[in-house]
């Protein structure tokens, strides 16, 4: 039986701020992921999560109020727009939900000109009853879906339903004749379906028979919350099902979307930074709390071991006087951790000193003789969010859990 071998790792990396002194100036801050080193082979490590989320910069945030903003941060790490939500995080959403529409919104909202356009779908509810469409699709993170409200702008009213698979490959719009009811309720009816694909010179007809379906086909939407920015909406339907969709996706929400599609996602960063920079000094402090790595630039390497103790798996839990873990799921019921002391050396630049690994199994532990030197660079941090640069200049996404 093969046996596990235990050596001591000591690295260090070199100062990563121009000045030690003064923040990263905003033309250094772009291209932060140009990749030291062209001969090495980089790889992304990804695990889906919502793209819904927001940052906390004050303007970024101006057209959502408080209400909102505790609505939008409680989709954060809900998988498959609410396909994969736990009870806590169902029952968060729904709290929030309850209390915007408590406070109503906007009035009327089907005669207001602000629930015309196209809407971004966050989150639904799933029963057994929704449609194929939404049973299909929705659930699937690297796919965009959308709604289009059109009433009053058009001769021909339309809710249509569409499934952007990417901008190579095309999409699928299901299209329903609408109706204004009264103020919150919207009559429509599916009569037209078909898939538009980049690669075919013709639209591909969805295969439902509308004219077939008879009632089936027809159904109804009520606007329970419109924003006074009309950048959010909360819609309830005729099967049960609950909608949150936006017109506005803050930065925070884009990046997390291209993470969970794994395409362009340093470019997004450094997008994301550029707009994220302070008009003073950056001086980002660590957070405490459990932070789970969602994305890194990392370079694999052929040692699991060397992997987790380099941070490149699994969470990383912050706690108080400076004390820091790496935990990293092996097996069902056993983990390997390492523990370790972090200080600040200057702004936003902390050193860490990671010195007490083990594979822990139930009750026991079985020490490793493992001993990392690294420093931390938080780029960018708020409470739900941090992206930061560690050893070998590896950016690191981290989504906080609650």
């Amino acid at each position: 039986m093969a046996s596990l071998r235990f050596y001591t790792l000591e690295m260090s990396l070199p100062c990563l701020c121009p000045n030690p002194s003064s923040p990263i100036p905003i033309s250094s801050r772009n291209n932060l992921l140009k990749k030291p080193d062209s001969s090495r082979i980089y790889k992304t490590l990804r695990i889906s999560c919502s793209s819904s989320s927001t940052v906390t910069n004050q303007t970024q945030q101006s057209s959502f109020n408080d209400a909102e903003m505790k609505l939008i941060d409680a989709l954060i790490g809900i998988q498959g727009r609410g396909k994969s939500a736990s009870p806590k995080q169902l029952n968060d959403v729904e709290s929030a939900v309850k209390v915007l529409e408590d406070l109503q919104g906007i009035s009327n909202p089907t005669d207001s000109e602000l629930i015309e356009g196209r809407w971004r779908l966050m989150f639904t509810t799933r029963p057994g009853t929704a449609s194929p469409i939404q049973r299909t699709f929705t659930g699937v993170d690297v796919f965009t879906v959308f709604q289009d409200v059109y009433l009053k702008t058009t001769n021909d009213p339309r809710v249509s339903n569409i499934v952007k698979f990417s901008e190579f490959i095309g999409e699928l719009k299901v299209e329903a004749a609408a109706s204004i009811k009264d103020g919150k309720r919207v009559l429509f009816r599916f009569d037209r379906a078909a898939f538009a694909l980049k690669f075919l010179p013709f639209k591909v007809p969805y295969p439902v028979p509308f004219r077939l379906l008879g009632d089936e086909a027809k159904g109804w939407l009520d606007t329970t919350y419109l924003s006074p920015s009309g950048n959010l909406r909360i819609s309830r339907g005729n099967k049960g099902t609950t909608f949150v969709l936006q017109k506005e996706t803050v930065p925070r929400q884009k990046l997390l979307a291209t993470i969970s599609q794994d395409k362009g996602v340093a470019e997004a960063i450094d997008e994301f930074l550029a707009s994220n920079t302070n008009s003073a000094e950056d001086d980002y402090e660590v957070l405490e709390g459990s932070w789970q790595m969602i994305w890194s630039s990392q370079m694999y390497t052929d040692s699991w071991l060397e992997n987790a103790a380099n941070g490149l798996m699994g969470r990383q839990v912050i706690e108080k006087e400076g004390r820091i873990k790496f935990e990293v799921n092996i097996i069902p019921a056993f983990r390997f951790s390492m523990k370790g002391k972090f200080l600040k050396s200057r702004n936003s630049t902390y050193d860490l000193k990671m010195d007490d690994a083990a594979i822990i199994g139930g009750p026991f532990g079985y020490p490793i003789e493992l001993t990392n030197n690294m420093e931390l660079q938080i780029l960018y941090t708020d409470e739900k969010m941090r992206i930061s640069r560690g050893f070998d200049n590896i950016i690191f996404v981290h989504i906080r859990e609650i």
